[in-house]
């Protein structure tokens, strides 16, 4: 995991929650706030690009009043948590196939 984003995502979430069962979740700010203390507004959009990238891959869970959100439609606060088992399936599901080009 070479982007710090990514890392300073996962390190938050195992703080919260050190048992990995996606029940504890962190604000996306707070990620930010400790990338960039001073200029966090200016990381956050990168942080909420990166959470769905990762949502994407089945690799996080982005939530909204407690509700995974459609990660091709939503605003507004959110929160982000490690995924269930059953949203991780559904992530990798939605991905389009891998072809044999893929594979270069």
């Amino acid at each position: 995991m070479s982007d710090p984003i990514e890392a300073a995502i996962f390190e938050k979430l195992a703080k919260a929650d050190p048992k990995g069962v996606g029940g504890k979740s962190i604000e996306p700010s707070d990620v930010a706030k400790e990338l960039q203390p001073e200029q966090w507004q200016r990381m956050l959009p990168k942080v909420k690009a990166t959470a769905l990238g990762l949502m994407r891959q089945g690799k996080l869970t982005i939530t909204k009043k407690g509700k995974p959100v459609d990660p091709n439609d939503f605003k507004g606060v959110t929160r982000l948590r490690l995924p269930t088992p059953e949203e991780t399936a559904a992530a990798l599901a939605a991905l389009p196939p891998k072809t044999d080009e893929d594979e270069d």
